[in-house]
């Protein structure tokens, strides 16, 4: 068996416990990080700890942010009257990273799970709830995963928010661009089709 100098190890085990990351990317990112000069090992640790102790939850939709509010609440430029439900911050990023989107977002903090012990009560509805009142939100976009926890919790939603006379809508799911329909599953393909749009 391999055994490496112990800070070596120290590493890589700190690096392997991050999501995503298997033992041999902790390994392969750990002897990348040796190989880094002393000033640009400094710069990463320096901006770990400073994005640690100063980002923060957004006070309005729960986004990251460096002050009360996140830069997507404050932009007068968004539509305010748009808000996209997204169960996470990396969803409300891969939604920003697609560049088209211009109205804001609600992080729930999770989903629905029963089998988790995870409730509506645990998620942020109430607070939801208090921003459709007082921000004059028109449509409420649905952009939960198409999971069962994320069908659950779009479910649920939709049934709470339709009574208050708003647009409710779900997020188009389908087949990604350039996939082959053969390769589909019979869920994909009926959402594909139920959710198609005129040309």
């Amino acid at each position: 068996m391999l055994l490496y100098a112990r800070p070596l190890q120290r590493l890589i085990d700190a690096l392997a416990a991050l999501p995503g990351i298997g033992p041999k990317s902790a390994q392969r990112l750990a002897l990348h990080l040796l190989r880094l000069p002393g000033e640009e090992a400094e710069r990463l640790v320096t901006a770990i700890v400073e994005a640690r102790d100063a980002v923060r939850q957004c006070d309005h939709c729960f986004n990251l942010a460096e002050e009360a509010r996140c830069p997507v609440c404050d932009d007068p430029t968004r539509d305010h009257g748009l808000l996209t439900v997204v169960a996470d911050v990396r969803d409300l990023m891969a939604l920003e990273n697609a560049g088209e989107y211009r109205g804001v977002y609600h992080v729930l903090g999770g989903l629905i799970s029963p089998m988790d012990g995870i409730g509506p009560d645990s998620l942020r509805v109430r607070e939801l709830l208090a921003r459709l009142a007082e921000d004059g939100v028109r449509e409420v976009v649905l952009a939960t995963n198409p999971t069962v926890e994320g069908d659950a919790t779009a479910l649920y939603l939709a049934r709470l928010l339709k009574p208050l006379g708003l647009a409710v809508s779900r997020i188009a799911l389908g087949l990604p661009v350039g996939g082959d329909l053969d390769y589909a599953d019979q869920m994909t393909i009926l959402r594909a089709m139920e959710g198609r749009t005129a040309m």
